[in-house]
């Protein structure tokens, strides 16, 4: 099946979905975090999808959509970190932690993949 955007990549898919999970849960997070954890977690997770969009329409260039895959794969990590903290600071369960650390880390996997494999996903010149 031939991928005609990135919205039909299955790594875009479960980024996509993380993210709206991130939002969801992040609205119950203190109000004292609004400008600090509640912002950061939400930017980090939505820059995952936004970037891989970013990365998908600059498949012509093989380091272009690699140094944009890799800026997912850093903001897939922020996200981890945030996850963390909202762990350790009781804004989330255990079991909210690791369903959403399981996912990313998924993506992650996902990412790496792409990341030291590029050639089928670019436009061929």
């Amino acid at each position: 099946m031939l991928i005609k955007t990135a919205k039909e990549l299955e790594v875009y898919k479960k980024s996509y979905a993380l993210a709206m999970r991130v939002y969801e849960l992040s609205k119950h997070f203190p109000s004292e975090e609004k400008f600090a954890l509640t912002s950061q977690i939400r930017r980090s997770s939505r820059s995952v999808a936004m970037n891989l969009r970013e990365a998908w329409a600059k498949r012509r260039y093989e380091a272009h959509f690699v140094i944009k895959l890799t800026d997912c794969d850093g903001e897939s990590n922020e996200t981890d970190t945030s996850l963390d903290f909202a762990l350790d600071c009781d804004y989330i369960t255990q079991e909210q932690h690791a369903e959403l650390t399981s996912l990313n880390a998924e993506v992650g996997k996902m990412l790496g993949k792409i990341i030291t494999r590029p050639q089928p996903f670019l436009i061929s010149q």
